[in-house]
């Protein structure tokens, strides 16, 4: 490996043996190992807050010299838990590198990608002055929480410029993700008369109410692929909390609905289906009060055609590497979501190959790194000097 890999490897090693489990570890070692890098090679970067005054995320912004659009590249350097520390086959936080895989929790998502794009800002910033617009790269430590809350804090800061578009490098080399399914996620409280489960009178608890509701739902008809989005919508009744011991009949049960939407079926054909499977289920099973509904979050779906920005300068550097990669539109949400729902067009994927993400042994392959490098590289000053580029 050339010298100027070694610099994004040691880098990644550098986080990687710095732990950042999302809701578990303090963010303040990677974040200052990210510092520490950045402030030696002179790139401007600040930190990022939430309401709270926690800190969220890195943004390195590097600014043209010439007017332009400005583009982002995003990687979480916060991750998942380890899970079964005893089931891995080497320490979770050893950031080592054996027979060419850089291994440990964060290798693959996304602490490699971090340290590629910030060696990506390096090369940028010492040609500043001949770029179009500007770069931001955005270093997250609050996407494995779900709460997204570095990309939310970066579009809520007035002081940076809103991206036309954004690379997010989540790993895997077959594959540039143009797309994902939207969500709909609710909460349905199912109610009911209490009693004592050795009453003589019958008496239909909560939890089999809750029952009869999951069966509504997982008989309810749901439309195919339609049009351009190749994925059709996937309903799943993800929670079920009801009840306390062995002797009360239960009053209340809670379950968790998450519905994955298409353009075709959207949060509000999502919300329409529950309220008819809850109105069927209160008309045949009449309790003291309705069942009802809370609508916990939405994101829309997505999907960028493929001459689309920034989506076409990343499959383009990809040939020109002599790579053979497809469109995706992907099953699960990510944060392409909640940057469509802002209007800003997003890929969701691109980078090494890895083995066990989110399991145990995580582990990206190094020899994937040039070339992947190479592919960001390219649609990064494509971008930046493209005058077609929209504003």
């Amino acid at each position: 490996m050339s010298p100027e890999y070694t610099e994004v490897i040691e880098l990644a090693q550098a986080l990687i043996r710095r732990p950042s489990r999302a809701g578990i570890d303090d963010y303040g070692p990677v974040l200052a190992a990210l510092e520490d890098w950045l402030g030696a090679r002179d790139l401007p970067y600040r930190r990022l807050y939430d309401d709270e005054g926690l800190p969220v995320a890195l943004l390195v912004e590097v600014a043209g010299g010439r007017p332009g659009p400005w583009w982002a590249l995003d990687a979480c350097v916060d991750t998942a838990p380890y899970g079964d520390e005893g089931a891995w086959s080497f320490p979770p936080d050893c950031g080592d590198v054996v027979d060419g895989w850089l291994r440990g929790r964060g290798a693959a998502d996304s602490k490699l990608a971090a340290a590629m794009f910030c060696r990506i800002a390096a090369q940028l910033h010492a040609r500043a002055g001949d770029l179009r617009g500007g770069l931001a790269v955005l270093l997250d430590v609050d996407e494995h929480t779900g709460g997204f809350g570095g990309a939310r804090a970066y579009l809520a800061d007035t002081a940076a410029v809103r991206p036309a578009g954004v690379m997010i490098g989540y790993p895997g080399p077959d594959e540039v993700v143009v797309g994902g399914r939207g969500l709909w996620r609710a909460t349905i409280a199912v109610h009911a008369t209490s009693g004592h489960s050795g009453s003589s009178r019958r008496a239909v608890g909560a939890v089999s109410r809750a029952a009869r509701l999951v069966q509504f739902l997982d008989k309810a008809e749901l439309p195919g692929p339609e049009g351009e989005f190749p994925l059709p919508p996937k309903l799943t009744v993800t929670s079920c909390h009801g009840g306390d011991g062995f002797s009360v009949v239960p009053d209340l049960c809670e379950l968790g609905i998450d519905i994955r939407t298409t353009p075709a079926f959207d949060a509000d054909a999502a919300d329409a289906l529950i309220r008819r499977a809850v109105a069927e289920l209160d008309a045949l099973l009449p309790a003291p009060r309705p069942t009802a509904i809370t609508p916990m979050a939405s994101w829309p779906p997505y999907r960028l055609t493929e001459d689309q920005q920034p989506a076409a300068a990343l499959l383009e550097a990809a040939a020109r590497e002599g790579l053979t990669v497809r469109a995706k539109t992907a099953g699960p949400s990510n944060i392409g979501n909640l940057l469509a729902a802002e209007g800003i067009p997003a890929t969701a994927g691109f980078g090494v190959r890895y083995e066990g993400l989110h399991g145990r042994d995580e582990r990206a392959c190094l020899a994937d790194l040039p070339k992947v490098h190479a592919v960001y590289e390219q649609a990064v000053l494509h971008l930046l000097t493209d005058s077609s580029a929209p504003p």
